[in-house]
């Protein structure tokens, strides 16, 4: 039996955030019912690098997190739609809604309106600010919050202005801890028997994935530096160059530092670390980082790669996405799935999973990813609604 197996989860989430936290409920077995306007649904089913799945409203960004789902249409500004979503929220365990700040309420679907109806409901709200402070009704993409947070200043060369980083990370790790809060809410109701609104920001996942960085500066009162090659406080920690591409390089212990002088046929550098402390490693920084620039230089990524972790010292040549996911690592894993009969024209989807494995019941992929409102006759008929009011609903604009 699946973790969420039995629960149901009312999406009313857009773009990347909050379907990717309903999308890690989904593969854990949740029943996911995405809700979208009837006119425009998701806005990420038109986009994408295959023309023709956008035109088709299947846009790759939308079914990388839309696997296991159901799709319904519906209008939650008519009052029928209403009556619809509240009959149900009835019986649903979960709602997560990406909206502004305060739209549900004003459409009287907040959280309030449906504990009216089921106290044991947990709502969920993600938003780029947050539900409260000044900045609660300002809306938000991944680069708006890389911006404000600071993550957007400590990227980049040195002498050089902020950099982006290249993909919506605070989107996904924003939607990693909603359904952890999620999780944490659902254990808590089976203990307690109580619902709770949870308030998720992308500002405060952003800050949470800085962890160490916001203690520092707490502390300090400095903000990080950039640095283009992750150069730290220690010479062989960062990115290097060798004799054709680049390659990552991270030592911090004495006991690293060992192992690495010795695969470098450094004797004299082994026996220098030799009963050192942690502490001792940085005022070796300058000396460290000329030898290994010089050193690393000599031989190819791929060289220094397979004799650096044969002696246990952590290093990667710097790859692209295409070469890790063709990579015999990434194959040995679970965390890229397959959906044989998906949606495109290929031999189906291959999109990412989990990012972990369990030994019982683990994530898994069971249905492709739907179309608009594909499932809603079906959903309509289990709450009572027979096939004239279904028709009548959909002339009327509410599905």
């Amino acid at each position: 039996m699946q973790a969420f197996e039995g629960i149901r989860v009312l999406d009313l989430t857009h773009v990347l955030a909050g379907p990717f936290s309903t999308y890690q409920l989904a593969v854990l077995g949740a029943d996911v019912i995405k809700i979208e306007a009837p006119e425009r649904g998701d806005m990420n089913r038109e986009f994408g690098p295959v023309p023709a799945l956008n035109e088709a409203g299947m846009g790759s960004h939308f079914q990388s997190q839309a696997a296991n789902k159901r799709a319904m249409t519906l209008n939650l500004k008519s009052p029928q739609g209403r009556e619809i979503f509240l009959s149900l929220a009835r019986g649903a365990d979960v709602i997560v809604e990406n909206y502004r700040s305060g739209a549900m309420a004003r459409m009287g679907l907040g959280y309030d309106d449906v504990r009216a109806v089921n106290p044991r409901i947990i709502y969920c709200s993600i938003t780029g600010f947050g539900q409260t402070g000044p900045k609660r009704g300002h809306g938000a993409f991944d680069h708006v919050i890389q911006a404000y947070s600071g993550i957007m200043m400590a990227t980049g060369h040195e002498d050089g202005p902020p950099i982006m980083v290249g993909p919506p990370v605070l989107d996904y790790g924003t939607g990693t801890h909603a359904a952890f809060a999620i999780s944490a809410a659902l254990l808590r109701r089976e203990r307690t028997g109580e619902g709770q609104y949870l308030d998720v920001a992308m500002l405060d996942a952003a800050l949470m994935l800085m962890s160490a960085p916001v203690l520092n500066v707490a502390l300090t009162g400095n903000s990080p530096e950039r640095s283009a090659w992750g150069r730290d406080i220690f010479g062989a920690y960062g990115c290097f160059e060798t004799a054709d591409d680049l390659l990552v390089v991270c030592v911090v212990t004495p006991e690293q530092h060992a192992r690495l002088w010795t695969a470098l046929d450094r004797p004299d550098l082994v026996e220098d670390v030799r009963g050192r402390k942690l502490a001792d490693m940085p005022s070796r920084r300058e000396r460290d980082e000329r030898i290994l620039t010089d050193l690393l230089k000599t031989r190819t990524a791929n060289t220094w790669e397979a004799l650096l972790n044969e002696a246990g010292v952590p290093a990667a040549r710097v790859r692209a996405l295409d070469e890790a996911l063709g990579s015999d690592q990434v194959a040995s894993r679970n965390v890229q799935g397959h959906i044989a009969n998906g949606r495109t024209d290929t031999e189906g989807l291959r999109p990412a999973v989990a990012a972990f494995t369990c030994s019982e019941d683990g994530p898994a992929l069971k249905s492709v990813p739907p179309l608009a409102g594909e499932h809603t006759a079906d959903i309509l008929r289990d709450l009572g609604y027979g096939d004239a009011a279904v028709d009548a609903f959909e002339r009327q604009g509410v599905i």
